[in-house]
């Protein structure tokens, strides 16, 4: 099997992350913050240590709340749903983003008295334009802007400095979604002036399904949208005031946090760059060799890593994955990748959305080698 769909989930994971897991799974999982005893006090400090090695690779500040939650999505949901939001409050998304982002931004819009605005984008390049951009934050002055980092539908890099930078002029509270670049691509979230970062544990951080959360970057106070024990002030019908435990409640997936510790402890940043752009180099120049392909790829190729999107002519896209996965065993997404905005720009409706390729660090020139010969007899 040659597996093609690191965009959704990174597989397989380090060889230390399931050896931890196991050990951990076998040793200590225990609930972590639920008991004065050793073992349980041992739970806690993998908990702790996990938040600071996240806080590393962000840059963070060691006093920066960080909140785990069981996804990306759920994290999402828990700051979308928990904003105060101002009547006639502008937010502003990009055309790439995910219906973590997307889904829940609309049930608030329907609810409240909020206007949803879609980032102007340059439909030749596929990459943001800054300068409409900016006319845009004069003529609605943007309150709230949320931004993926990466597009899980092209594996764009989005300019989200400038974006962040020009809102902050206008007041703008900050959102990253980091699901396809925490782990791939080093930032800072200061100099990008985020106040909330959302992450997976699952995708380029090489941790295991079951953990994610966000980065209270500016501390905001953001309303409990989950509630439940906290193993802390039980008598209290209230959630504690705390800025991490009132984000938490429940029993921490504590086997899926030391797998991430795990793979935190093993993660080198700047190598996994260096690997998948020049991985993601060579498949755009192969795939491009194919006339019957048509790859949806930024016009600035620096701007672009991990992920390619295609369409064949003659197919639906859902049919070319079923035969790469069939007949020659390949593992790639079809579809339109819970990406709802950016298919009225790449107008792949009529292949019923894309085939993407989520590359990831276990990947090499071989797997890409042997996709496009498939693609070739196809």
């Amino acid at each position: 099997m040659i597996y093609l769909d690191n965009a959704a989930t990174t597989f397989p994971k380090p060889d230390y992350v399931y050896e931890k897991m196991d050990q951990f799974n076998r040793t200590s999982a225990v609930n972590a913050g639920r008991g004065s005893y050793g073992l349980a006090q041992e739970a806690s400090a993998v908990v702790n240590d996990t938040k600071n090695r996240l806080r590393a690779i962000m840059h963070l500040d060691v006093d920066v709340p960080i909140v785990f939650s069981p996804s990306i999505t759920i994290a999402l949901n828990q700051i979308i749903n928990g904003l105060q939001y101002r009547d006639r409050a502008n937010i502003y998304v990009s055309p790439y983003e995910h219906n973590a982002v997307a889904r829940t931004l609309h049930k608030v819009e329907k609810e409240k008295k909020v206007t949803i605005h879609i980032l102007p984008i340059d439909t030749e390049t596929y990459e943001i334009d800054l300068e409409k951009t900016k006319y845009a934050f004069v003529k609605n002055k943007p309150d709230y802007i949320f931004i993926n980092h990466v597009s899980n539908v092209t594996g764009y890099i989005l300019p989200v400095k400038e974006i962040f930078d020009e809102g902050k002029k206008h007041g703008s509270i900050n959102i990253l979604d980091t699901a396809q670049s925490l782990g791939l691509i080093d930032f800072n979230a200061y100099e990008y002036k985020a106040d909330i970062v959302a992450f997976a544990g699952h995708k380029c951080l090489y941790g295991p399904l079951g953990i994610g959360g966000f980065a209270n970057v500016s501390n905001l106070n953001i309303d409990t949208y989950l509630t439940g024990g906290t193993g802390s002030d039980s008598l209290n019908l209230d959630m504690p005031d705390d800025s991490i435990s009132k984000y938490e409640p429940a029993s921490p997936n504590i086997v899926a946090i030391a797998g991430l510790q795990a793979a935190l402890s093993v993660l080198d940043v700047e190598k996994n760059f260096m690997a998948e752009k020049e991985l993601t180099d060579y498949l755009v120049e192969k795939v491009s060799e194919i006339k019957k392909i048509k790859i949806f790829v930024p016009e600035n190729r620096e701007h672009h890593v991990g992920i390619v999107s295609f369409i064949m002519e003659g197919y639906d896209s859902n049919d070319v994955g079923t035969i790469l996965d069939e007949d020659y065993g390949i593992c790639v997404r079809t579809g339109y990748h819970c990406a709802p905005y950016i298919h009225d720009v790449i107008k792949d409706q009529k292949y019923k959305g894309t085939v993407r390729v989520g590359l990831g660090q276990f990947n090499n020139r071989n797997d890409i080698d042997e996709l496009i010969k498939a693609l070739k007899e196809l």
